[in-house]
């Protein structure tokens, strides 16, 4: 299925298996998947378990910033929310795969297991299936198809999609608009973990990225700093600043669960 993407840089092809949280995306086609659908599962963000950042779209920086540091990563200074301080640990996910009900899921993960991939031989988006989903299924709640049409289902995960993508644009145009006004700074956080009786270990550096500057973005020139006003850039910038006063929320449930594995594995006999 595909949606014509008008103008601009098409995202990258999600056909290659990179993406996160996908195994399998495949082109949902009629041919291909009229007998699948979606079943229901207890746990349908159990892929969140390992993700200990995950992206986020500008329009999501004041909801998230409730919850998590939004910081800025990688070559592309893709803005993303961390949810943990080791690769491979989320502490907002239980260990069943459930997400905190108190903290925010961002849209990235909510699409699931929809995604777009542009095609490289047309400027369009194809609606792409994670095939290896569990709550994709030949014995479906809710099918892909009914008759030969998409059913609502599908068609409410392509909208959902669609507005993804405009998100994920108006992203990249407001990092552009950062970098051009020379408001990001490169960061680093670390943290010194205890053990379950209290003593202190080596510091270790949990990331390092980018920020707005508070001292940058004071020092802007007031024609300058008018133009990120009117582009209605303001918002997403203090929600992200304030979003850095939850490093240590999210430092303080690493240490809490280090120290509760460490007391459990002290606690377990040995054979």
């Amino acid at each position: 299925m595909d949606n014509n993407a008008g103008g601009g840089q098409p995202q990258q092809p999600e056909l290659s298996g990179n993406v996160l949280f996908y195994n399998k995306p495949e082109p949902l086609t009629l041919e291909a998947h009229k007998n699948l659908g979606v079943k229901q599962v207890s746990n349908p963000f159990t892929f969140l378990r390992s993700a200990h950042a995950i992206p986020v779209t500008v329009s999501e920086f004041g909801i998230a910033s409730a919850s998590y540091p939004v910081i800025f990563v990688g070559e592309d200074k893709t803005p993303v929310a961390v949810t943990g301080v080791r690769q491979g640990e989320n502490e907002f996910v239980d260990d069943q795969g459930i997400p905190d009900p108190d903290h925010y899921v961002p849209a990235f993960a909510r699409r699931y297991p929809f995604v777009f991939a542009s095609d490289n031989q047309a400027d369009r988006l194809l609606l792409c299936v994670d095939t290896t989903a569990p709550m994709v299924s030949d014995q479906p709640d809710v099918p892909f198809f009914e008759g030969d049409q998409p059913s609502k289902f599908t068609q409410d995960a392509m909208e959902f999609c669609k507005e993804f993508e405009r998100q994920r644009r108006a992203t990249a145009e407001f990092v552009k608009m950062m970098d051009d006004a020379g408001l990001l700074e490169q960061k680093s956080v670390s943290f010194t973990p205890r053990d379950a009786n209290g003593q202190e270990g080596e510091p270790q550096k949990i990331a390092d990225y980018f920020a707005v500057s508070e001292e940058k973005l004071n020092a802007l020139d007031p024609a300058k700093f008018m133009e990120l006003k009117d582009a209605g850039a303001l918002p997403a910038v203090y929600a992200h600043m304030v979003s850095l006063l939850n490093w240590p929320r999210v430092i303080q449930r690493a240490m809490r669960r280090l120290q509760t594995a460490q007391a459990q594995a002290s606690q377990t006999p040995v054979s």
